[in-house]
């Protein structure tokens, strides 16, 4: 079937509370106002449970069908947080925080499962169970893996779960998946460099840092083109390089880098953080200095699982017409602690000819609401066939 009826009834009612969301964005865990919202609307969809404070400012709803003979529970999942970023779009309904934006999109996730929310608590057209969830942190403060150490997928008996994320430079309204590994892990490192540092005009009595430290940028780039299976996907970034003096004539002490590695599987994540620590290490050794590496874990790979992807397909088609065969991503998802707990998979729906997500003049298109809640119920529907 095409997009629901009923959606496009909605559109004007979802996009107003997609704005109001815009308008008014909130940080990781920081979601109190938005989390409210959410809540508040659940409760006058008539949603038979509402949960919130779950990993931390999380929302739960909890929709019944008419019957529950098959005892089957599904979940969905929508992001709410927003980015610290100043956004520079002009739109009348601009951000109103000043430093802090919806520019990934989360504010269309949270309406557009709130639009399925409120059709599914109105027909209940399955026989089973719907748990929508509202994650606060997605952006890097892990709040997926918070709801689910919080018990989440028991407690509300969670066996499959489903998310979804618009993607710029696709249709408006398509769809795009891939079975397996799909978003990349994504870790961090801090690397501090210790030598003896001196007047610049007599680098024989130093340790020169920043000799080291520039030596550990471009060798750390072997760690793709030397170490890793040309066939398995590693990024190592080095985005800041910081010394400890900021005078013309002085050799610092110490040189702080940070940076990011994104991988594709657990063994070249194995390999990236050892190859790291042993290259800067011997880097070193060889000038006669010290070195601290520091590494964290963050998000892991996010995985589709086979027969749910294929599923989470099979719905696409039957909105948009076709669903396309998308390519892996190297940024991160946190929906991985989820996938890493239930079956389920996640999906891209296109947002248009738009700004990248986390750029400042980014902005989620409405003209997706439509497509995005109708695939949310049709996973439903379909999952869950009314007895």
């Amino acid at each position: 079937m095409p997009v629901k009826n009923r959606f496009a009834e909605l559109q004007d009612e979802i996009t107003a509370w997609r704005r109001d969301l815009h308008e008014n964005p909130e940080i990781l865990f920081e979601t109190h106002r938005t989390s409210a919202l959410v809540a508040d609307r659940l409760k006058e969809f008539g949603c038979d449970e509402i949960v919130t404070g779950i990993g931390r400012t999380g929302v739960v709803g909890v929709i019944k069908g008419k019957t529950d003979t098959a005892g089957k529970v599904i979940g969905l999942r929508a992001d709410m947080d927003a980015l610290p970023i100043h956004e520079q779009t002009g739109l009348d309904y601009k951000s109103k925080t000043d430093g802090a934006m919806h520019a990934c999109g989360h504010d269309g996730h949270t309406a557009m499962l709130l639009g399925a929310a409120k059709y599914l608590s109105e027909t209940r057209n399955f026989d089973g169970t719907v748990v929508v969830i509202f994650q606060p942190a997605e952006e890097g403060g892990g709040g997926g893996r918070e709801m689910c150490e919080d018990g989440m997928m028991d407690r509300f008996g969670i066996q499959e779960v489903y998310g979804m994320h618009n993607w710029p430079g696709r249709p408006v309204g398509s769809f795009a998946i891939r079975p397996g590994a799909f978003f990349a892990a994504t870790d961090q490192f801090d690397i501090t460099f210790e030598g003896k540092g001196g007047h610049a005009a007599k680098p024989q009595e130093t340790v020169d840092t920043t000799v080291m430290a520039s030596q550990a940028v471009l060798a750390l780039q072997t760690i793709a083109s030397r170490n890793a299976d040309p066939i398995d996907q590693v990024v190592v970034s080095v985005t800041s390089f910081e010394t400890s003096s900021k005078a013309f004539n002085v050799i610092p002490q110490r040189v702080h880098l940070k940076g990011t590695v994104r991988t594709m599987s657990t063994g070249m994540r194995d390999l990236a953080e050892t190859r790291i620590k042993a290259i800067c290490s011997g880097i070193a050794a060889t000038f006669g200095g010290s070195v601290e590496v520091k590494y964290h874990r963050g998000y892991p790979v996010m995985v589709n699982h086979d027969a749910q992807t294929e599923f989470a397909a099979e719905v696409a088609k039957s909105v948009s017409g076709a669903c396309e065969d998308a390519p892996l991503v190297m940024g991160g998802e946190d929906f991985a602690f989820m996938l890493e707990e239930r079956p389920g998979a996640y999906i891209l729906v296109g947002n248009g000819d738009s700004a990248a997500v986390h750029h400042p003049e980014y902005n989620f298109n409405d003209d997706a609401i439509p497509a995005g809640c109708s695939w949310w119920a049709e996973i439903v529907e379909r999952r869950m066939p009314a007895a």
